[in-house]
């Protein structure tokens, strides 16, 4: 076998060296490693060394002082990242010679490995803290102490067990905060160090043209990705005392700070400050639970992404050996303080010690760790790749079954080196020695840590909201989403990084938020429930971020959170709700409160009686001091807001037709038009007083409503129509106020308040878009006009299209006296004589210019506003029956909506009862479809093929009456 690998070498050795026997360890150490060759292919001086003295374990070590001899000389950043590369690269390669040649136990192997990494890590940490200072001074407190970065080594880099492609975690503080000093303008030291770790990654992630030094993983740090890249201590401690958890914990068990010195007070005060956080000082069997859900991660991970042939993560493998050993220390350590050791290793013995363990357990433990480290060791220094998968090809299982036949390993508990053999001479032998060894390890592991699921844990239900729970934290990763969404047919692979997006932007947010110890657990049980009830669905991608955003509101609104797990009937109402509209989720998520109405099924379609709004929202504003013209305004927002919900409700569910939805809209609009008249009134004439020629509790103004307004057709989007119109005398004043001023300026006023308490843009929004064009002589006239200009406008002066208008124009606002007065000028206007074949003509080039300009010209999609067939072609034929037949027919002129005017055509035989009867269908379908759409935020565009017989008879019409 061994003749087999020296065959297949990458490396073409001298002449005068191929037949040497003196040379075969350095053949055998490239035939193992694909990194050595290349290594001694890049760098010939390496070879040239190796060739005259092989690499000995004596040449390991003292890394830190030889690195900081080389980097002297080292004048920039590109320099010192070649140099470290370099050198990374040559002392694995010394050290995959060592242990390819069977020169050095395992555990001198991955010790030496992290030796080399604290100390690249360090060099680098120094040099460029060196250059730093140069360019924005020394980092000091406020005692004038020099600051410095410290730096926790995690995972196997803390433990001392590093492998020969392992990523590195790290956590950067420093002691104290203040600023730096020398500089050419001092920075806050939090910006000096984050600037020096930011320069240290790039340092040793970076892959240059010489490969990079460590790939480097920062998330261990308090708030993971979200967090800063450096706390100071008192920020450290304040995190991991509010919310540090039992995984970090955990992770805590085996931190480092690199470059330890027991002098140092800051490294003294560090380890003092962590050590209350990982040890408690009592048996800590509140982590058993913890600890038990890890297990079942554990266990479902395996099953999840198929990790069978995985010796970290499969059934019995390195992770189930950690985590054994990591338990007790988590359990036990605060008060057996022999267990706090970083290396597993020194821990094992220690166990059985405390007979937490049997010798026969911790000998079969740290057994099949050094096997498995061996295989681990061996793999990764094939190609410098972080791999604890088993090779399915055959020249790396042959390398494999080289390497782990026999090894030298330390004695457990002594410092006595062994020789290890075992039997195998094949892939199928070494597969029969790791599965004893996973046999093993499984079987303590099983017996240590907790019962088996329950049949009703282990429902497929409950399966699915166990992996969620698994991975829904702030460390999310694709991969582990990825397998999970395997659990859901219709989810599409292709939507896997959208939803990774969704989920990590709001977990990254979240842990920033002092959510509490109760929150967080409320928030781990219920975003599995959401999570399996939206991917059990076909409109994920759409409820997701809706939901998403509804308990991001209230992660801090504990009781909430506990509304949503405890009452089950909520989330399916919920899904429903916000499947149908974006407007409903937002709404929700920016007031909670309406997740009370649905503990009631019925509770959110109770919607008020037509005549109840008025005097709904006089009560809802009692509670608010008249003085507070921002929080009234803002209660305004707040009330139409809760009531549009309630009516789209009702909407989604069926409970209301379109015509009443329409209805119940524009009565709210009248309700708050009516309220804020009021407001502005009382504004304006507390400054100005009020018009003389007035009467008291009179106003003499009013406000005419236009288009789907004056129609009672308002959709949850509509824009208010708006015209002003008062009775004042030409030379009337105002009286009783601190300032004087003409009564038509009083209205002017008034209208201009009006308009600023709509357009008003507060924390709840803008109340509604009022549209002011439609007045006479449009934005070129006044604001607001009396009642005589505006007949004589609307009589005399009127372009045809401000007439069709007038169709749909209505009094939404003013004594009865003024509704009467408009509804006659109005009348009379819309029945004045006109030439039938003229008016035919200016309303076909109107809605020929509209066509132009508005409709979408598209072949696949049907704009049901603006094109041919669509709303604005039956709005059109309304107008024109009104306005051709009003002369002779005044009941044409009564109704400002299409549906009545359809009606009274009916009455005056100018349609026929099927031809108004299909008008009024086509028109309600159309605008039901709008509705829906509104509540989802999307524009009035459908697929061509939909309303084809409604469009081709509305095209009919058209032509019947207009061509």
């Amino acid at each position: 076998m061994l003749t087999t690998l020296i065959s297949q070498s990458q490396f073409t050795l001298p002449a005068d060296l191929q037949n040497s026997e003196q040379i075969q360890p350095l053949v055998v150490a490239m035939a193992m490693s694909n990194l050595v060759t290349q290594t001694l292919q890049k760098q010939p001086d390496l070879f040239a060394e190796w060739k005259n003295n092989l690499p000995t374990t004596n040449e390991c070590g003292n890394y830190l002082s030889r690195l900081n001899e080389l980097l002297v000389t080292v004048e920039n950043e590109e320099q010192l990242s070649r140099e470290l590369r370099l050198f990374r690269h040559r002392e694995l390669s010394r050290l995959s010679f060592l242990q390819s040649n069977k020169l050095a136990t395992v555990e001198f192997v991955f010790q030496r490995l992290s030796d080399l990494a604290e100390s690249l890590i360090l060099a680098a940490r120094d040099w460029l803290f060196k250059r730093c200072c140069e360019e924005y001074g020394t980092p000091m407190n406020s005692l004038g102490e020099q600051q410095e970065l410290l730096i926790l080594g995690m995972g196997k880099l803390g433990g001392g067990e590093l492998n020969f492609s392992s990523d590195i975690d790290l956590i950067f503080t420093y002691p104290d905060t203040g600023e730096t000093e020398g500089g050419r303008k001092p920075i806050e030291n939090s910006k000096f160090f984050i600037r020096l770790g930011q320069r240290l990654i790039k340092a040793l992630d970076d892959i240059t043209a010489d490969g990079f030094v460590y790939r480097t993983d920062m998330r261990l740090r308090p708030f993971g990705d979200s967090g800063a890249l450096v706390f100071s201590f008192a920020a450290m401690e304040d995190y991991y005392q509010e919310q540090g958890r039992d995984w970090e914990r955990y992770a805590m068990i085996k931190a480092k700070i690199l470059g330890e010195e027991s002098q140092n007070i800051n490294h003294r005060y560090l380890k003092q400050m962590l050590r209350p956080f990982v040890y408690r000082r009592y048996l800590d069997f509140s982590a058993i639970q913890s600890l038990r859900e890890m297990k079942q991660k554990i266990s479902r991970e395996v099953v999840r992404r198929n990790l069978t042939d995985n010796i970290k993560l499969g059934a019995g493998g390195i992770r189930e050996v950690e985590f054994i050993v990591q338990t007790f220390q988590m359990i036990r350590g605060g008060r057996d303080k022999i267990l706090q050791e970083r290396s597993l290793l020194k821990v094992l013995p220690r166990l059985s010690d405390l007979n937490l363990l049997t010798q026969a357990q911790v000998e079969k433990l740290h057994n099949a760790y050094i096997f498995y480290r061996q295989v681990e060791n061996v793999l990764q220094a094939i190609d410098d790749k972080q791999t604890q998968t088993l090779p399915t090809d055959p020249e790396d299982q042959a390398r494999l079954i080289f390497a782990c036949q026999c090894y030298w390993q330390q004695e457990l508990n002594s410092e006595t080196v062994i020789f290890i053999e075992h039997q195998f001479n094949d892939w199928a032998g070494f597969l029969a020695v790791l599965n004893g060894y996973q046999n093993e390890v499984r079987h303590i592991f099983n017996e240590l840590i907790g019962e088996e699921e329950s049949e009703d844990e282990a429902s497929p239900l409950n399966e699915k909201l166990a992996e969620w729970k698994d991975i829904l934290n702030y460390t999310i990763s694709l991969e582990d989403l990825s397998a999970v969404l395997k659990n859901y047919p219709q989810v599409a692979e292709s939507d896997y990084e959208t939803i990774f997006h969704h989920f990590s932007t709001t977990f990254q947010d979240w842990v920033k938020r002092p959510i509490g110890v109760r929150g967080r657990e409320v928030l781990r049980n219920l975003m599995p429930k959401i999570a399996d009830s939206i991917f059990e669905r076909e409109d994920y991608l759409l409820l997701l971020p809706r939901l998403l955003n509804i308990v991001d509101k209230i992660t801090t609104r504990t009781t909430y959170l506990e509304l949503m797990v405890e009452r089950e009937q909520i989330l399916p109402q919920l899904l429903t709700l916000c499947s149908k509209s974006v407007m409903i989720a937002e709404q929700i998520a920016r007031y909670p409160m309406l997740l009370d109405e649905l503990m009631r099924y019925n509770g959110l379609t109770e919607v008020l009686e037509l005549g109840q709004y008025q005097s709904a929202l006089q009560d809802y504003l009692i509670r608010i001091p008249e003085e507070d013209e921002e929080t009234l305004i803002d209660g305004l927002r707040q009330f139409k807001q809760t009531q549009i919900l309630r009516i789209a409700a009702s909407d989604i569910l069926g409970v209301l037709p379109v015509m009443k939805i329409s209805d119940h809209l524009t009565y709210l609009a009248e309700a708050i038009i009516n309220a804020v008249v009021h407001m502005a009134w009382k504004q304006v004439s507390q400054r100005f007083g009020t018009p003389e020629h007035l009467e008291s509790d009179e106003k003499g103004f009013a406000v005419i409503g236009y288009g789907k307004l004056g129609g009672i057709e308002l959709g949850y989007n509509s824009d208010l129509d708006l015209v002003f119109l008062h009775n004042a005398p030409e030379n009337s004043q105002t009286i009783g106020g601190k300032k004087e001023i003409s009564s038509h300026q009083f209205y002017l006023k008034l209208a201009q308040k009006i308009n600023s308490i709509f357009n008003l843009n507060t924390s709840a929004g803008v109340l509604y878009e009022v549209d002011m064009r439609l007045r006479p002589s449009g934005e070129a006239g006044l604001l607001v006009s009396t009642f005589n200009a505006y007949e004589h406008y609307q009589k005399n002066e009127a372009w045809t299209w401000e007439t069709q208008a007038l169709v749909r124009a209505r009094c939404v606002f003013g004594a009865e006296h003024l509704r009467q007065e408009f509804e006659r000028i109005r009348q009379s206007t819309l029945a004045l004589p006109r030439t039938s074949s003229q008016l035919r003509q200016e309303i076909c080039e109107m809605r020929e210019k509209m066509y132009q300009h508005l409709s979408s010209h598209s072949q696949d999609q049907f704009n049901i506003k603006t094109d041919q067939g669509g709303i604005t072609d039956i709005e059109f034929i309304a107008q024109y029956l009104v306005l051709a037949h009003s002369n002779e027919n005044p009941q044409m002129a009564v109704w400002s909506d299409n549906v009545r005017i359809f009606d009274s055509a009916v009455e005056c035989g100018i349609l026929s009862l099927p031809e108004s009867e299909q008008l009024k269908h086509c028109y309600t379908s159309l605008r039901n479809k709008i509705h829906h759409l509104n509540l989802l935020r999307k524009e009035s565009m459908v697929e061509a093929t939909e309303f084809v017989k409604e469009r081709e008879f509305v095209r009919r019409m058209w032509q019947s009456l207009l061509n």
